[in-house]
């Protein structure tokens, strides 16, 4: 008896599901955090639509010194590697997103890169190795992510105006 084993099939293999959004997706570990926390006045909002897919949407307001609205996702530590990527199938409204992760979900400081969105349902994949140390919009002067683990995924929309906006999550995987 031969065994076939496709590139598809190893890839199934290899990966692993941080979250698969459906209609019966429990999303209370999924919490928002505002520019409220410091004073100001945007405000987010996180559920599950008609078709089972995650939503996060709201208003950015630059009001009282702010500008940013966030989801985070905090969850049990999932192994990575020096290639390891993360793959988010969304639809976004075409604006900018941050997507950040913290290899321990205590520690201050996360690593995060941009991506912009189609208005169109796309899959991006994003190199853990590329993710950058940021606190508080400042890059610190330590490496890249170069971590063997990951304990919390954000998204995170700040883009110095005040903006509506609508990110649709479908599925979020990492190999």
């Amino acid at each position: 008896m031969k065994l076939f084993i496709t590139l598809s099939m190893l890839l199934l293999i290899q990966s692993q599901l941080i979250f698969d959004f459906n209609h019966n997706s429990n999303i209370t570990d999924w919490n928002i955090v505002d520019d409220v926390v410091m004073g100001g006045r945007s405000n987010g909002k996180f559920k599950i639509d008609n078709d089972g897919n995650g939503v996060f949407s709201g208003d950015v307001s630059l009001e009282n010194n702010g500008g940013f609205s966030s989801v985070r996702y905090q969850f049990e530590k999932i192994n990575t590697t020096k290639d390891s990527k993360v793959i988010i199938r969304l639809k976004g409204d075409g604006k900018e997103y941050q997507f950040r992760i913290k290899n321990n979900r205590n520690t201050y400081y996360s690593y995060i890169t941009s991506f912009k969105t189609s208005g169109n349902w796309e899959t991006i994949v994003f190199n853990l190795k590329d993710l950058y140390p940021s606190f508080r919009g400042q890059t610190m002067n330590i490496p890249n992510f170069t971590g063997n683990s990951i304990e919390e995924i954000v998204f995170l929309i700040g883009n110095k105006k005040n903006e509506s906006f609508t990110l649709v999550l479908d599925k979020i995987d990492i190999e």
